[in-house]
């Protein structure tokens, strides 16, 4: 699983990726938040750990801002901020947890481990570039504006928003997508594929999918 850690000081910085590498996550460190949010629009990211106290803004001022445009990962804050008050400020702000500063190296690891299995589950909105896919209604924006997708145009949609930037062959759109891919062919993939490119990319100025030769497609 993918992990944001943004933290200022350096040591604890470096502390926190070498342990949370060692227990098998993928983690993407930052010293403050440029270039977090270009990041979480590019990589699934399921968990971010914030520091409070950041040079540029106040951590949990971040998450509330990222929260309210759409972004769902799970949040620990990670924070010398110890009162009461603060703890309760940052949950408000759209917290997860919260862990304060000195803190236990294997309570850090249970809690990642713990939050990390509550939200295991699949996240209600996909966000990439400036499509929104709410799942929990079946609603796909693109700017804002509501875009009318077939069943299996949404259920196509899905599965390269799942995985951008990666090459998936016919076959596999095939298998994944349709329900009787028995009775489906390869044709029937390349005619849903660019029926849906002409939906979400009319005056095709996007290119959000791609066509590899002989290989299949790239949602990017």
């Amino acid at each position: 699983m993918n992990i944001i850690i943004v933290e200022d000081e350096e040591d604890i910085l470096e502390l926190l990726e070498y342990t949370l590498s060692s227990e098998g996550y993928k983690i993407f460190a930052f010293k403050d938040i440029n270039g977090v949010k270009e990041l979480l629009e590019d990589e699934n990211i399921d968990l971010i750990i914030m520091d409070r106290n950041l040079p540029s803004i106040e951590g949990s001022l971040f998450i509330k801002k990222i929260r309210q445009e759409g972004y769902n990962q799970a949040v620990i804050y990670l924070s010398a901020k110890d009162s009461s008050e603060n703890i309760l400020e940052g949950f408000d702000r759209g917290g997860d947890d919260y862990i304060t500063k000195p803190f236990n190296l294997d309570e850090l690891k249970a809690r990642v481990k713990a939050v990390l299995k509550r939200v295991k589950k699949e996240v209600d909105i996909l966000k990439y570039r400036d499509i929104k896919f709410d799942i929990s209604k079946s609603e796909v924006y693109i700017d804002n504006n509501l875009i009318d997708l077939t069943h299996l145009e949404k259920k196509l949609l899905l599965e390269f928003m799942k995985n951008k930037n990666k090459v998936l062959t016919r076959e596999v759109l095939l298998d994944n997508v349709w329900e009787n891919s028995f009775d489906t062919n390869i044709k029937s993939v390349n005619v849903a594929v660019n029926r849906l490119k002409d939906k979400i990319d009319p005056l095709k100025e996007k290119n959000y999918i791609k066509a590899i030769r002989g290989e299949g497609y790239m949602f990017c």
